[in-house]
């Protein structure tokens, strides 16, 4: 099963749907703002990847966070800010069965999917 993890108004998300729309790929969108991200999800995505990876620092998201928060980003506390604000993910998230690929970019799905 192929999911795509995003916020449906995100550029970057419009344009890795548009990407599997094109090349006949099925997926099942999942709206981290509609649909929801619960501490199970959000579990499943972080044993998937990392902290590090996961937090996108150049979003608004993150900018708005004070100091104190943003040097003192723990697992605990990342884990309870995104919780709360899950525009602080990177986007588009897209899981495969049991792997994770953060961000989109052509060249990085035709790797995926059609040279695969």
């Amino acid at each position: 099963m192929t999911i795509l993890y995003g916020i449906h108004n995100c550029d970057t998300v419009k344009k890795a749907k548009s990407w599997l729309e094109k090349n006949n790929i099925s997926y099942q969108f999942h709206d981290l703002r509609k649909d929801g991200l619960d501490e199970a999800l959000l579990n499943n995505i972080v044993a998937k990847s990392s902290w590090d990876l996961l937090i996108n620092k150049r979003s608004t998201t993150f900018r708005n966070l004070s100091d104190e928060i943003k040097s003192n980003l723990s697992a605990d506390i990342a884990k309870q800010i995104v919780l709360e604000q899950p525009t602080l993910l990177k986007r588009p998230l897209l899981e495969i069965n049991t792997q994770l690929h953060l961000g989109f970019k052509p060249a990085q799905y035709e790797e995926i999917f059609i040279n695969d």
